[in-house]
C-alpha cells in the first residue's frame, strides 16, 4: 500500500541522513562493526549528528534546533538505521530525540532551556533517562531512590540500572521519591533531577553486556549524596510520575516504529538473499514454502506499518491515546520478533553467521518486547481502557 504519510522535506531529509549513516556510521573501514565490539559508539559520532541536523530537531531555532516539531523526522531516523542494520546506533539517537527531549522541552525553565536545549541539539550533551531499578522492573511506584531536600540542593542517593546512553550521558533525568514518609508503593512524590556528568558522587557502573544491541552503551548508575542543585528539578516535585506517563506514548510508538523498520529490513534483505541463493537449480525464492512465508510476513508488515503510521499522525496532532501506544508498542515488537526469526530461517546457516545483517538484527531484536514497559505491561494497559 503506498503510504501517504511524508512530504519533499521527509524525504529530503532521508536522503541527508542515509548520506550520514554511509559515511559516518558504515564506513569504508567497518566502522560499526568495532562499535559493536567495543560495546559503545564514539561520543564525537553524536556531534556529528548535531552538525548534521539530526538531532533535537523539535528544538526551537531560537535556543539552538530545527524548529521542527513534528514525529515525522523521528521516524525517518529510525526506518533508516534499521535500514542499514545499525540498531544500536540507532537506539542512542532515538532515546536522545524521541524519549528525553520531550521532558527538557515541556517542563524545563527558561534559564534550564538556556544552559541545555542547544547543547542537546548540538550533540555536546548526550541524554539518557534513569528510571529502572534492580528488582523493580516496571513497577515504578515501588522504586528507592530518595532525594532529599536540603536547603538549595537535593541529596540523592540509589541506583538504577539498564540506562541506554548511560556511559554517554553528560544529562541523565533521574526518577526519585522526594517525599519522605508514605507507602513504598506509593508512586506520589516522585520527581525528575536531571543529573550532571561530574557531580560529587554520581558513578557510572559497569558497560553492561547483553544479547544484542552491543553498540549501544547501556550502565548500571550509582548516587551516592549527590548534591542536585534544586535549580536542576525538571517541573514541579512531586509531579514526576504524572510527566512520566503523558510522555510514555511517543516512547512506545518510537520504539514500536523502529520494531515495524526491523522487520521492513530483515524482509528486504530475505527477498535478497532468496533470489540469488541456489538450490536445486533454482533460487530458493521460487519454492511455494518461500513464496508463502514471504507473502505472509509482507501482510503482516504492511498491516502493521499502516497502523503505526496512523498512530504518528495521531502524535503530531496530540491525539494518541496511552492504549493506542501500547497496542502499538506491543503488536508491532511481537511482530518483529517473528519476522526476523523466520527471516534467519530462510538464510539457511548463513543466517547464523554475524557477517550477514539478519543474524545481528535477530539478536537485537529481543530486547523490544522488553524496553520501554514489558509487552505484558502494555496488555494490561489495553486491557484496563477496556474496563476489565
Amino acid at each position: 500500500m503506498r503510504r501517504t504519510l511524508f512530504e519533499d522535506l521527509h524525504e529530503d531529509f532521508r536522503a541527508s541522513f542515509r548520506t550520514f549513516l554511509e559515511r559516518e556510521v558504515i564506513g569504508e573501514e567497518g566502522r560499526y562493526g568495532e562499535w559493536e565490539r567495543t560495546g559503545i559508539v564514539p561520543r564525537e559520532v553524536f556531534a556529528m549528528a548535531g552538525r548534521g541536523g539530526f538531532l533535537g530537531m523539535a528544538v526551537p531555532e531560537s535556543e539552538g534546533g530545527a524548529g521542527a516539531q513534528d514525529f515525522r523526522f523521528n521516524l525517518v531516523i529510525g526506518e533508516e538505521t534499521q535500514r542499514a542494520g545499525v540498531g544500536g546506533f540507532g537506539l542512542g539517537i532515538t532515546l536522545h530525540n524521541d524519549i528525553c527531549l520531550p521532558y527538557f522541552l515541556t517542563y524545563c525553565d527558561p534559564t534550564q532551556r538556556e544552559r541545555w536545549l542547544g547543547g542537546i541539539a548540538s550533540g555536546e550533551l548526550i541524554t539518557a533517562i534513569a528510571m529502572t531499578e534492580p528488582g523493580i522492573g516496571s513497577d515504578l511506584a515501588a522504586m528507592s531512590t530518595r532525594a532529599i531536600r536540603d536547603g538549595d540542593d537535593y541529596v540523592l542517593d540509589g541506583t538504577k540500572t539498564f540506562i541506554t546512553n548511560g556511559i554517554n550521558a553528560d544529562l541523565v533525568i533521574v526518577a526519585a521519591k522526594t517525599r519522605v514518609g508514605g507507602e513504598r508503593r506509593d508512586h506520589r512524590g516522585i520527581s525528575l533531577l536531571v543529573v550532571e556528568r561530574g557531580m560529587d558522587g554520581f558513578e557510572r557502573g559497569r558497560n553492561l553486556e547483553k544479547i544484542g544491541q552491543h553498540a549501544q552503551d547501556t550502565a548500571e548508575l550509582s548516587f551516592s549524596d549527590v548534591r542536585v542543585p534544586a535549580s536542576n528539578l525538571l517541573g514541579e516535585e512531586g509531579d514526576g510520575f504524572r510527566y512520566l506517563v503523558s510522555n510514555l506514548p511517543q516512547e512506545r510508538l518510537s520504539i514500536a516504529a523502529s520494531a515495524v523498520a526491523a522487520a521492513e529490513a530483515a524482509l528486504g534483505w530475505t527477498l535478497d538473499y532468496v533470489r540469488e541463493r541456489q538450490a536445486f537449480g533454482q533460487p530458493i525464492g521460487s519454492f511455494q514454502s518461500s513464496r508463502f512465508t514471504l507473502a505472509e510476513l509482507r501482510t503482516e508488515v504492511d498491516i502493521a506499518r499502516t497502523y503505526v503510521d496512523r498512530c504518528a499522525e495521531a502524535l503530531n496532532s496530540d491525539d494518541l491515546t496511552a492504549e493506542d501506544a501500547a497496542m502499538a508498542k506491543w503488536w508491532s515488537t511481537d511482530l518483529q520478533g517473528r519476522v526476523v526469526d523466520r527471516c534467519l530461517q530462510l538464510h539457511g546457516g548463513y543466517g547464523y553467521m554475524l557477517e550477514y545483517p539478519i543474524a545481528r538484527a535477530y539478536a537485537d531484536a529481543r530486547v523490544t518486547r522488553i524496553y520501554g514497559g514489558a509487552n505484558e505491561i502494555m496488555k494490561e494497559i489495553v486491557g484496563r481502557s477496556m474496563g476489565l
